[in-house]
């Protein structure tokens, strides 16, 4: 199978060409087509497995034939964070680039300013994330009518974090004969509620067990006593290890970032940091200098890292066991990427036991020590 058998466009295939694919994933070659026939979509995929390019391409096709109006967007992408929305942003540039097609981006920590003035430009993709359009929304600075297709992204996430009640009041000011897609990794209650109700005659597309996690990643526990300077030093051994190319090291607490990323720069290793307390453009370029390599130790907190994609990140440490068992599965999922190998390790105190528990109940496997 081959993205030429999907029904895309020449232009369209020219530009997944050039960025370098030949073949579509699981959900791709599933979803494409259906997207392209105005189907609904529920989407059970998880982040690495290529979904994004799975909306993100018919739609550039779809949107082809049509024209933009001012303050009506054409079509609405959901996303739960900031990273996520830039990152639908990026792939909008990456394969539309054959297309004369408008995106702005509506996100918290952005001047609001330049947003206005796009929209009221008139566009063809708006990404946002809930609360900055429910804003705009309220000052009347956009009107929904003239959205036909609703993109709902990291469904899952959005319940974690609350958005579900302007998700759907959002789904309210669209108008009813509209096409929808839904992704979720999981799918709670609530979101097969959400679907049930915002959805027409879906077809559903599941791809890899939910929860499992990658095959090609080796998982280890890193079994620590003594604290946290018996563990940063464990850390910075592991670190050590000639095989550690670039890794993600995550926490769970914003103040655990900055200590951790200090003292691993003070032990001399290129780190950078990412958390939910910087401004959109620190974050940014933290992740720019790491993709490019001039640091090559990204020390994270789950917020900031959703969907983070960062081709060939060798290694991901877990600096505390995730509180979540659903985290640790996304976690690792940012290496082994894309059909290479990866390595997670998981330092463990005798106080995370119960977390590591969950997680392997999760997962159905059991860690390694």
């Amino acid at each position: 199978m081959n993205f030429a058998d999907l029904g895309l466009s020449p232009e369209l295939l020219k530009a997944v060409n050039d960025a370098g694919y030949s073949e579509p994933t699981p959900i791709q070659a599933s979803a494409i087509p259906s997207v392209l026939m105005m189907r609904d979509i529920i989407g059970i995929a998880q982040t690495g497995t290529g979904k994004t390019a799975s909306f993100v391409l018919p739609m550039i096709d779809i949107l082809a034939h049509g024209r933009r109006r001012a303050l009506m967007p054409r079509s609405l992408i959901l996303e739960p964070t900031r990273e996520l929305a830039a990152q639908v942003a990026e792939n909008f540039e990456k394969y539309g680039k054959e297309h004369d097609l408008k995106m702005a981006l509506l996100i918290g920590g952005v001047q609001m300013g330049d947003q206005v003035k796009a929209l009221s430009d008139g566009v063809d993709v708006l990404i946002a994330t809930p609360g900055r359009l429910m804003d705009l929304f309220g000052r009347g600075k956009i009107l929904l009518t003239g959205c036909n297709l609703l993109v709902i992204d990291e469904a899952d996430r959005m319940l974690d974090m609350g958005f579900i009640p302007d998700i759907e009041e959002i789904c309210t000011k669209l108008p009813k004969q509209r096409q929808t897609l839904l992704f979720s990794a999981t799918m709670p209650p609530p979101i097969k509620k959400l679907a049930d109700k915002f959805l027409d005659n879906p077809k559903t597309i599941e791809v890899s067990r939910p929860a499992s996690t990658n095959l090609n990643i080796a998982q280890w526990l890193v079994p620590v006593a003594g604290g946290m300077p018996a563990k940063r030093d464990r850390l910075r051994a592991l670190l050590g290890q000639e095989e550690v190319t670039n890794a993600i090291i995550f926490c769970n607490r914003k103040t655990t970032v900055r200590e951790l990323n200090k003292s691993l720069r003070q032990h001399g290793f290129k780190s950078g940091e990412i958390h939910g307390d910087m401004e959109q453009p620190q974050r940014i370029a933290e992740l720019d200098l790491f993709k490019a390599g001039t640091i090559n130790i990204l020390v994270a907190s789950d917020v900031a890292a959703r969907g983070l994609d960062i081709k060939g990140v060798s290694h991901v440490f877990n600096f505390d066991a995730p509180w979540h068992p659903d985290d640790y599965v996304h976690r690792i999922g940012r290496t082994g990427r894309a059909g290479a190998t990866g390595v997670a390790y998981t330092m463990v105190g005798p106080e995370d036991a119960e977390n590591i528990a969950n997680i392997e109940k999760l997962t159905g496997q059991t860690i390694q020590r």
